[in-house]
């Protein structure tokens, strides 16, 4: 038999595609039902190039035939009696025709394309149409349309997830089978209008409050990312940072759109997840952009924390305020001063390049970011470690409705919870990998130290460059890095070493690896298949028929406009000639009249 193959060649089929075809059809060959039978005949005249005329499809019959005048190939099948089961009673297999003569095949339907990448988007929910229509060209030989890959990746989906309307209607049920198979974790959604559109989402694992409260350090990052799916909105996220600089997260919101409103009600949220608790911890350091809203918020809601400014945020804008590369290396080193008399010395250094520092400082106060002036403890953070897991997030989940993108996000969770749980139980050490290395650099710096015992507790730390004061009983050092990052630093190690101390017993508790090892002890529970749950219309948990609708901030049809970014307004600053002969500005050497 002769077909079109996507090269363009027309070429006759071999033995092996004539005996895969004669074992798919026979006579007696049986089908599931009648819908089944023709998918397998339309999957049949794709490989094999050949175009199908369906002559009779009803409830008890089912007969097609080539499309070419004077092929004799022919099918009929029947349905059997009291069964769904459709049977072969007739075939002739023989094509006398040369099959289609183009790329584009008439059975190459939106559903069949559905049917073909199904496998593969179910693996990878990424598999572009762009991807798909050169795939399906490459095996089967088939062109489609963009369209058609679009729409048959969106038939795929819906097969596979569900839709994004269902995603919202189940919200509800779905936060029900969070706490009914995680105990004591925070599920809740609410809806605005009369619509009943959804608003919010906020989620906090068991495992993870728990986790945070036992051994991670009492510092949280706030940051947010955007979707872009088919529904807009923004995902927010409050994240610790466990003892070996992990990232834990601890609870996960998604609104809407990214207001002040629903800044200030995730904050309040938070407050009331750690309300229970707050009296047992220290004080807490929050992280996040200098954004309006989240300043607000925290100040509402967490009063007594230290906020502090995400270091990628701040020196951005100051790089771009300034752009002078030897300023930005200065402000870096007042960023990492750690005494107020280190810091002052870097800013009369600013001072004497440039004056307008000043006002900067003004804006951006140095209490906000400065190690030497920051009041709480950022533990060496001084970027946003959850920025980049938030876009990776709605990277990956963009094109999934909201309870397959909360599952994916919990799947990873739970995967963190197993690796590392699964890492602590091979460590032998007493605090974890990283601080056993910085505790082995401090001892090692110690021993160029000259200690003088002034009493039991305190010591003198002399160096050619400086003496440090270390109150081991306290645990301070003059130099503060033993406040800053909870480790003792070369000077206190060399006064502990003095005195005989152990000096991995005067880390913070949170750095043990039995306090590692606490922080990811619980795990996760799974979510049972939807078909499991409790019906839409049966009373859940109390919230009865509540149907959630999706949000009115729906994603424009067509393809995102570009912004165009014109040279202007790059606000590239123009570069300023200096004269070789006379040292003026304005002016090259060749065209210098100034007289010598």
């Amino acid at each position: 038999m002769q077909c079109l193959m996507a090269d363009g060649a027309l070429i006759t089929l071999d033995s092996d595609d004539i005996l895969a075809t004669e074992h798919v059809l026979a006579v007696g060959r049986e089908f599931p039902d009648v819908e089944t039978c023709r998918r397998t005949l339309k999957d049949l005249a794709i490989a094999l190039h050949f175009d199908l005329r369906i002559v009779k499809s009803d409830r008890s019959r089912f007969i097609a035939k080539c499309s070419k005048e004077g092929c004799p190939w022919r099918i009929h099948a029947a349905k059997c009696p009291g069964v769904q089961t459709f049977t072969v009673r007739t075939l002739n297999s023989e094509h006398t025709c040369e099959g289609v003569r183009d790329l584009h095949h008439q059975q190459a339907s939106v559903g069949w394309v559905a049917r073909s990448v199904e496998a593969r988007i179910r693996d990878n929910p990424q598999y572009k149409p762009k991807e798909i229509l050169q795939d399906i060209r490459d095996e089967h030989g088939v062109a489609v349309s963009y369209m058609q890959a679009w729409r048959g990746k969106e038939r795929s989906m819906a097969a596979l997830h569900g839709t994004y309307e269902e995603g919202y209607r189940f919200l509800p049920a779905y936060c029900e089978q969070i706490k009914l198979v995680n105990p004591g974790s925070f599920a809740s959604v609410s809806a605005s209008g009369p619509e009943n559109c959804f608003q919010r989402l906020f989620i906090a694992y068991r495992a993870c409050i728990s986790g945070f409260f036992s051994s991670c350090r009492p510092l949280l990052e706030l940051d947010r990312a955007h979707l872009k799916g088919k529904y807009l909105g923004a995902i927010l996220c409050a994240a610790a940072v466990d003892s070996d600089d992990g990232l834990f997260p601890l609870a996960i919101a998604i609104v809407d759109n990214e207001s002040d409103e629903n800044w200030s009600w995730f904050l309040s949220e938070l407050r009331k997840l750690l309300g229970m608790n707050t009296d047992s911890m220290p004080r807490l350091t929050i992280l996040s952009e200098r954004q309006s809203a989240i300043v607000e918020a925290v100040e509402t809601h967490f009063p007594t924390a230290f906020h502090g400014f995400c270091l990628r945020y701040v020196s951005e804008n100051f790089r771009d305020t300034f752009k002078n590369t030897k300023l930005v290396n200065i402000f870096w080193n007042a960023v990492y001063a750690l005494t107020a008399a280190e810091f002052e010395t870097k800013i009369s250094e600013m001072v004497e390049i440039s004056q307008d520092v000043v006002p900067w400082f003004e804006l951006y106060p140095p209490h906000l970011w400065a190690v030497a002036y920051f009041q709480g403890v950022r533990y060496g953070h001084f970027g946003l470690g959850i920025t980049e897991v938030l876009y990776n997030w709605a990277l990956e989940c963009h094109e999934l409705p909201i309870i397959q993108m909360m599952e994916h996000i919990r799947h990873q969770i739970s995967s963190w919870f197993d690796n590392r749980r699964e890492l602590s139980m091979r460590w032998n050490s007493i605090l974890v990998p990283s601080a056993e290395r910085r505790i082995t650099e401090a001892v090692a710096d110690a021993r160029c130290y000259q200690v003088l015992r002034a009493n039991e507790v305190e010591f003198e730390i002399v160096s050619t460059e400086r003496t440090n004061i270390v109150d081991i009983r306290t645990r301070v050092c003059s130099c503060r890095r033993w406040q800053i990052y909870g480790l003792p630093c070369a000077h206190a190690a060399a006064a502990l070493i003095s005195c005989g101390r152990n000096v991995h017993l005067f880390a913070e508790p949170c750095f043990t690896v039995s306090s590692y090892q606490q922080t990811y002890s619980q795990m996760i529970g799974e979510i049972p298949d939807r078909s499991l749950w409790k019906d839409e219309g049966e009373e859940v948990g109390g919230v009865g028929s509540l149907r959630i609708r999706p949000p009115k901030t729906r994603r424009p049809p067509g393809r995102p406009k570009k912004k165009v970014v014109r040279v202007e307004n790059l606000k590239r600053p123009k570069r300023i000639v200096q004269c070789g002969r006379c040292h003026l500005l304005g002016h090259s050497q060749k065209k210098c009249t100034q007289p010598i």
